[in-house]
């Protein structure tokens, strides 16, 4: 094909190239400044020792990094084609554990290893491509689902760690290339380098940034957007896969846990090196250099003697600040909202405002229940024609909780009959009822909340360092820990309203950054116990029924009138149905959404002030097993992942179904494991039944 043709069907990529030099440097300053941070740093590193960085500090500093720079790529190119993968941590922990169980024989060939390794890898970026891609659903709930699952699989496959992985991968991957000259690990991210500097040159590696840059109009120019996102995700996989193939190398054992600590890392390093989030910006080779810089700030902390405890407070910073500073061009929001403010003060000076609030237009405002008030009783439609949609997409939960309580009567006895067990359901069900209602409202707004678990661990050892076993602590704590949540929830909300840093970012950054604030506070041992009260509250029987079923039952009519009855869930309905038009309507979009992250950082600290007082005492990642459930609550219920739709009861209904399952399953003594890929499962099903059909 002609290069004329070419750039006709790909005008974005023929302006990029047409770009002149100062505009070309304009474009790559993300990767320049990734540059000059990088060689700062070293400067850095080899002048707090006592002597100069040798030959070999600097092949163990690119052994280091090696791994998160293979992964941070692959995460790269998915960005680029403006998806999300967070996944990513747990298909490399999978390969890890797969390689350390199956391929301990010191004769099995290298090779062999690296083969299996990337094409289990390239298989979890197929499956993920083909919801996505095909099947047209949200990057975020499908990555997400995903990462549960091959969770799962892996604890299936080594509960703990151990292993060990064929000596060959470590003497084939590791070492020298050229003998004090070129290590292994910086040749393999040279070949990945090389591989991609090819394929961004041919016609699919332009319809990446296309696409990124433009879905609508890329797919107008005639790209096959189905086949490029598909075709990412199994890229971005085979680079996890060779990920997790390095790490068994580097380490020769196994571990199931041993990715997860890589996702905030992952995408710190992509927009570190200048990938824009969002996609058609950006490239590998500004990745590898942020995951450089990443591993050097780590071991400047460990050199200087602070604690490891503040690295990832340190990554989550690292890239909120980066975030930040690629938002600091004209257009951003940040700018705006910058140059609004100088405008407001300069209307002060000059006493403009009251003049202007005259003139300020009145715009119609949304009608509250459907219909007017001129209508006569007669005229009002009923109940069910009222909440149609509310029953059409709520009740299937709902449906599916009756079967499971009748499967639960039948293999296990003492269900329907039983008091006991529904009481216990409740008190169960009790932690997922409060986080469906935060969770739930940020979604409604089209947004996702993954600062959850930490702030639910944070809050519940500050309880229980607080408390200490006494109720009249109870007096101070228990305020001060829910204000922690609403702090937590203020940070996310203004970050994502002024800053405009992405909710999926904002909130990754935040519990990552929440994360170090607990081992710190804790010392990585958390200290104290729950009160008796809180105790009392939640397993206390001595009136056939547990005190936490009268507030569940008093959570959920509060919930209903929240989100249904006020002016508040009103606003949060338009937002989620279309920002620019809530604007328009006179909805304060801001402070809406502050104000729906504050809710659900409230009701995170709720929940670890509920699960302190079920457990008696506070744990580290007390929350994390809570993370997909409460998505999965919402979107079980009937709400929309992409926002506008969606009831509480619905969510409730959710909460109830998933919380039987758990105690179903739990009876029949299935591990996590199962239960964990059971969800991912079920989510999957869930958005893809409840999603919106795209022409």
């Amino acid at each position: 094909m002609s290069s004329v043709s070419e750039t006709s069907r790909f005008p974005l990529a023929s302006s990029a190239a047409s770009l002149s030099m100062p505009r070309r440097i304009v474009r790559s300053r993300g990767l320049l400044i990734a540059i000059a941070v990088f060689l700062l740093l070293l400067a850095a590193v080899s002048s707090i020792g006592s002597v100069s960085l040798s030959y070999y500090d600097l092949s163990q500093m690119a052994t280091s990094g090696a791994t998160l720079a293979l992964a941070a790529i692959g995460q790269t190119i998915v960005i680029l084609s403006g998806g999300f993968d967070l996944s990513a941590g747990a298909v490399i922990s999978l390969v890890n554990a797969v390689l350390a169980s199956f391929f301990q024989d010191a004769t099995t060939s290298p090779s062999l290893i690296i083969a299996v390794g990337v094409g289990i890898g390239l298989i979890s970026g197929a499956f993920n491509g083909f919801f996505v891609a095909v099947l047209q659903m949200q990057p975020i709930v499908v990555t997400l689902s995903t990462m549960f699952i091959v969770q799962g699989i892996t604890l299936l496959i080594m509960e703990k760690p151990g292993g060990m992985v064929s000596p060959g991968l470590s003497d084939f991957l590791m070492g020298d290339a050229v003998p004090n000259a070129l290590p292994k690990p910086i040749l393999l991210i040279l070949i990945v380098l090389a591989l991609w500097t090819w394929l961004k040159r041919t016609r699919f590696g332009t319809a990446i940034y296309a696409i990124g840059s433009d879905l609508d109009s890329a797919r107008a120019a005639g790209v096959s957007t189905r086949f490029v996102q598909f075709a990412v995700y199994v890229i971005g996989g085979g680079c996890y896969g060779l990920a997790g193939t390095f790490i068994s190398a580097q380490t020769g054992s196994g571990d199931p846990l041993v990715g997860n600590p890589m996702l905030l890392q992952m995408f710190a390093a992509v927009v570190v090196g200048g990938t824009v989030l969002g996609g058609g910006r950006g490239g590998p080779l500004g990745t590898v250099f942020g995951a450089y810089i990443l591993m050097m700030v780590v071991n400047i902390l460990l050199v200087l003697n602070v604690s490891a405890y503040y690295s990832t407070v340190a990554e989550g910073m690292i890239l909120i600040l980066a975030v930040l500073a690629g938002s600091l061009g004209r257009t951003s929001r940040l700018s705006k909202h910058i140059r609004l403010l100088i405008l407001r003060i300069q209307a002060r000076r000059r006493n403009l405002l009251p003049e202007q609030r005259s003139h300020r237009p009145q715009f119609l405002r949304l009608p509250d229940a459907g219909f007017t008030a001129e209508r006569t009783p007669a005229e009002m439609p009923g109940v069910l024609v009222r909440n149609r949609e509310t029953l059409r997409f709520a009740l299937p939960a709902y449906i599916c909780f009756v079967v499971v309580v009748l499967v639960t009567q039948f293999t296990l006895g003492h269900a329907l009959t039983s008091w006991s067990y529904f009481n216990s359901l409740i008190v169960l069900s009790s932690f997922l009822t409060v986080m469906a209602l935060g969770q739930g409202a940020v979604i409604l707004t089209g947004g996702l909340d993954l600062s959850l678990p930490w702030t639910i661990g944070l809050c519940g050892i500050l309880l229980a360092g607080l408390v200490k076993g006494s109720d009249a602590a109870l007096i101070y704590a228990l305020p001060a820990v829910l204000a922690i949540g609403l702090v937590v929830g203020f940070i996310n909300g203004t970050g994502i309203v002024f800053l405009g840093i992405s909710p999926i970012v904002m909130t990754l950054a935040v519990n990552g950054i929440l994360q170090g604030a607990a081992l710190v506070y804790s010392n990585g041992t958390p200290a104290g116990f729950s009160s008796p009260l809180l105790r009392r509250l939640m397993t206390d029987r001595e009136f056939l029924v547990t005190p936490v079923v009268l507030f569940v039952l008093l959570f959920v009519v509060i919930a209903v009138m929240l989100l249904g009855r006020t002016v508040f869930g009103r606003r949060i309905y338009a937002v989620g149905n279309g920002e620019r038009v809530a604007a328009l309507s006179g909805v304060p979009v801001g402070r809406t959404l502050i104000g729906v992250y504050m809710l659900s950082g409230l009701c995170s600290a709720i929940v670890g002030v509920l699960l302190t007082g079920f457990s008696g005492q506070a744990s580290l990642g007390m929350g994390d097993e809570y993370l997909l459930p409460s998505i999965a609550v919402v979107v079980i219920g009937g709400a929309l992942i992409t926002g506008g739709r969606g009831h509480y009861l619905g969510m409730f209904g959710g909460v109830l179904l998933l919380t039987s399952l758990q105690t179903l399953l739990a009876g029949t003594t299935l591990p996590y494991a199962t239960r964990a890929i059971l969800f991912g499962l079920v989510v999957l099903a869930a958005v893809m039944a409840l999603r919106e059909r795209r022409p």
